[in-house]
């Protein structure tokens, strides 16, 4: 079986530039069109760790791991901006956050379960789902108020685990139910990015765990999370993110939301084309 393609190998600075290529472009399309880097990291780096001769069983694993990982700082910064606008609904936040963490953490055992294959199949079809929402800009009317705890809370849950097997901060989900139970988009979109905190936290913790007790420390691997990648993600993400935010209040960013997705579609069906190869 052939696992997400054929690549023709490369070298380790070339591997590398193209890991801070591709936190670059993950930041500056988080900040233009408020879109999660996850949707960009985990198919470029499953691509690069092919062809630098990682064990192919566990390219998706390490994507995903190292994509949450990534989250933790992007979210970061991310809350803060908001926070100083006073957009993030904490009460809100806060009772989604235990579903949050649970959710994440079960989603980081369940992707330990599963191969390679599966998953690459799960982030196509999740990969689609995104791209036809943002081609249709389709928007949510609310339909209610805040539900109690309990349903925050299972919400919170159901967002954990999608987003921690797929490895993204959950934006595309959160930001959805939030606006369906009445929040405004400002402030769902703050609570959404303060939401992918915990998720980020959680999921990355239960990938490194989990992938220690499986792998263990090697290469600079902390379990399924990439340590020396991570770094390099970080350092393109946090340079380019302002400038993205920057460039999406002095230009119509409609068109560019239709062509990323687009190249949303390709890469879901080519993900998930492969499987059957």
């Amino acid at each position: 079986m052939t696992y997400y393609g054929e690549m023709l190998p490369i070298d380790n600075v070339t591997f590398y530039s193209l890991v801070l290529l591709t936190g670059c472009v993950a930041g500056f399309l988080a900040g233009l069109l408020g879109i999660g880097g996850g949707l960009v990291i985990v198919p470029a780096l499953a691509w690069l760790l092919v062809s630098s001769s990682h064990d192919p069983s566990s390219v998706m694993h390490v994507a995903l791991g190292t994509s949450l990982a990534s989250i933790v700082f992007t979210s970061i910064s991310s809350v803060t901006a908001h926070h100083r606008h006073g957009a993030v609904q904490w009460p809100v936040m806060r009772r989604m956050s235990p579903g949050i963490v649970l959710g994440a953490i079960a989603g980081a055992i369940l992707v330990d379960q599963l191969n390679t294959t599966i998953l690459q199949m799960i982030f196509g079809v999740f990969a689609l789902l995104v791209s036809l929402q943002m081609a249709t800009a389709w928007r949510v009317n609310a339909h209610a108020g805040l539900p109690n705890i309990e349903s925050l809370s299972l919400a919170g849950l159901i967002i954990g685990i999608v987003s921690s097997c797929v490895g993204i901060g959950g934006g595309t989900m959160s930001v959805p139910y939030l606006m369906w139970h009445g929040v405004d988009i400002r402030r769902a979109v703050a609570t959404a990015a303060a939401n992918g905190l915990p998720i980020a936290v959680a999921g990355a913790g239960g990938y490194m765990v989990t992938g220690f007790l499986s792998v263990g420390w090697q290469n600079g691997q902390l379990g399924y999370v990439d340590i020396l990648i991570l770094a390099v993600l970080v350092s393109g993400s946090v340079i380019l993110a302002p400038l993205g935010a920057k460039t999406a209040h002095r230009m119509d960013t409609h068109r560019l939301r239709q062509v990323f997705a687009l190249i949303l579609a390709v890469i879901g069906m080519r993900m998930i084309l492969i499987t059957w190869v």
